[in-house]
Parts: C-alpha cells; structure tokens; sequence
C-alpha cells in the first residue's frame, strides 16, 4: 500500500502526494513532484518541480543532489496532466514552504 501525504500549498489548498516506490509503474503522464525529508510531523519540502512526463524520471538529478545535501530525501508524486494546473500548484507550494533547492 502506498503511503500518501498532503501538503499545503500558502493558498491554503492541500494536495495529496503518493510517496514513489521503486517498483511502481510511472505513468508518461504530467505530475507534480516534491522532494522532502519525511518526518513524524510529515514532509519537509527542499524541492519542488513538474513534469510533462512522470515516467521519463528527469526528476532523478534533482532527488540525487537531494540525497547529497539532505541524506534520506524521498521523492512523492501527483499526477495532474494540466501544464498550467501543475505549474499553479508549484509555485503555491514554494511560496509557502520556500524550498531551499528551488531558491
């Protein structure tokens, strides 16, 4: 079973991610994407992107400078096939948590 979190964008929206797992099938899909130190308390954004295609994992750099910098970083996706709903949803996000790697 996966496990899901939401995240709070600084509009007050709430979105729910899936946390990836190795043997999940990745959609070629548009997605949101945040990287975050899981926590008891929940995530702890440090990136947060989109992409027009989930399954071609060009978030795979971004989750390694990650684990580089944040140790045990984990990746956590939302499909939203919408270019303009996906971007929408990013920069909500950054606004509230101020992610140090999209600064």
């Amino acid at each position: 079973m996966s496990r899901q979190f939401e995240i709070a964008g600084k509009s007050g929206a709430r979105y729910r991610y899936t946390a990836f797992e190795e043997d999940r099938f990745l959609p070629p899909a548009g997605a949101n994407f945040v990287i975050a130190k899981l926590t008891k308390e929940g995530p702890t954004v440090v990136f947060a992107g989109e992409t027009d295609n989930l399954a071609n994992q060009t978030w795979r750099s971004a989750l390694e400078k990650a684990r580089a910098a944040y140790g045990d970083a984990a990746i956590l996706t939302r499909l939203n096939v919408t270019r303009a709903v996906r971007e929408a949803e990013r920069v909500d996000l950054i606004a509230e948590h101020q992610p140090p790697m999209n600064g």
